[in-house]
């Protein structure tokens, strides 16, 4: 579904999820997996409703709002890590993260730690590690 699609293709895919939802349509197991993640977003509603206008729609780092779009990939690529036990010792952490901040925050946070990981590996030309990501993520078992 997601392989060498463009911005817009992956923004397409989120209109067309929620369209199937809103017409109850049938849906496919991935689609309903990113439409349960859509649905824990309700402040991007409108967004879904608009694609006219969301298709397209910028959201310069320095604006300050991210993109929704990114957010819920992001909540995307957490999902699949947990559900495939990649990088091993993901879930362990997850569930510790969960227990103290609840599920939805503990996600948060470690998307937080995916995406920098990613900026990362994307300034310096190479990706870190498995082990060093888990490292990052081990950070977050630190409560404040």
């Amino acid at each position: 579904m997601f392989e060498n699609a463009d911005r817009n293709e992956l923004r397409q895919v989120y209109f067309q999820i929620w369209h199937k939802h809103l017409q109850q349509a049938p849906l496919e197991p991935l689609e309903q997996q990113i439409l349960q993640i859509m649905l824990q977003h309700p402040e991007y509603f409108g967004i879904f409703n608009d694609p006219d206008h969301y298709l397209e729609h910028d959201y310069p780092q320095q604006s300050g709002s991210s993109s929704p779009f990114l957010h819920l990939s992001l909540h995307q690529a957490l999902v699949e890590q947990l559900t495939t036990h990649r990088p091993a010792g993901i879930q362990a952490i997850y569930k510790q993260l969960a227990q103290h901040f609840g599920s939805h925050e503990a996600e948060h946070k470690m998307m937080e730690v995916l995406m920098q990981t990613l900026r990362q590996g994307l300034q310096q030309g190479q990706m870190l590690t498995e082990t060093e990501y888990l490292q990052r993520l081990r950070t977050l078992l630190i409560f404040s």
